[in-house]
């Protein structure tokens, strides 16, 4: 059994062939897989660790092609559902000269919006150490019902609650309709991992300043970090806090550089989870997860860059 469940969406990213140019400008596009919570399934495995995918994708070519790459990378796939009635959704992805990115998404409604409760493979859920999952799965139903219903049952089951909001403004009636469906949620996560730019849209503050930070942060909560780019991380727990530093690379392509990184640190803190209590474990695996983060910049696409064990520590001993 997988010791990480990953839920929620999977798609099909369409990445121009030439950086820093609008969609329109763009004469060619890149065929890439996506999906946040498909991302972080995928960094996973290509570590070394063992990691589930529950979602739901069309019966196309491009669900049974996203499928496949999932079981290529060693991803177990028995949580995927196929739906007959709607295709595998779609995003195309502008990449702007410093390799950040614009979305434009194609869902009207897309199979994964329409996985039902009844399609979870609750047995995967139950046996995993860690339960991960975003924010896009609670837009609408039935795929809202079916993320509370898992989230609910690994709570049960006592296993660790991961959370990355991953805000996508584009899908949500409005940004408060986003902003209250991702806080509809947040006192349940054990762990929660943000960006500078989702803390500045979550508490309307100044990210770099840590009592805005620290509103973020709630009771049940063991660990919140905030990935800063470049720059690195800072965690908080209850007994510590901190930062570390990122690595410099030529970046490419900063789709799924978060994923990267909660993939890596999901890894570690599967294989030993006593580095929730221990500040110099926490510090060597946020280490190595900035360098899977920065190493996924590299080139296009988010499965495609993502690195191994022995490629992110490369990158960690060269500091």
């Amino acid at each position: 059994m997988a010791s990480i469940v990953s839920f929620g969406e999977m798609l099909i990213d369409f990445v121009p062939d030439e950086v820093g140019v609008s969609l329109a400008e763009s004469r060619g596009f890149v065929k890439a897989p996506g999906g946040a919570p498909a991302n972080v399934a995928c960094a996973i495995t290509k570590l070394g660790g063992t990691a589930a995918f529950i979602g739901k994708v069309g019966d196309d070519e491009f669900g049974r092609m996203l499928a496949d790459i999932l079981k290529k990378n060693g991803v177990n796939v028995d949580g995927v559902c196929f739906d007959k009635d709607a295709r595998t959704a779609l995003a195309f992805v502008t990449l702007k000269k410093n390799g950040e990115r614009e979305f434009m998404f194609y869902r009207n409604p897309s199979a994964d919006m329409l996985l039902k409760e009844s399609e979870l493979r609750m047995d995967l859920i139950k046996k995993a150490k860690i339960f991960h999952y975003g924010s896009i799965s609670l837009i609408t139903e039935p795929c809202k019902s079916a993320h509370m219903a898992a989230m609910k049952a690994a709570k049960e089951a006592g296993i660790i609650l991961s959370y990355d909001p991953n805000v996508r403004l584009p899908l949500w009636p409005s940004p408060d309709a986003c902003k209250d469906g991702i806080k509809s949620i947040w006192n349940q996560a054990d762990i929660i991992k943000v960006s500078d730019d989702e803390v500045e849209f979550l508490t309307k503050g100044d990210a770099t300043k840590e009592e805005v930070v620290k509103t973020l942060y709630h009771d049940n909560l063991k660990l919140l970090l905030v990935t800063d780019g470049e720059k690195g991380c800072r965690y908080f727990t209850k007994n510590f806090k901190g930062s570390i530093k990122g690595f410099s690379v030529k970046t490419v392509d900063t789709t799924g550089a978060g994923d990267a990184f909660v993939g890596c640190f999901l890894f570690c803190l599967a294989k030993d989870p006593s580095i929730l209590k221990d500040e110099n474990k926490l510090k060597e695996a946020l280490t190595l997860a900035n360098a899977c983060g920065a190493i996924s910049t590299t080139q296009k696409g988010a499965i495609p860059a993502l690195p191994t064990h022995s490629q992110a520590l490369e990158l960690v001993n060269k500091k």
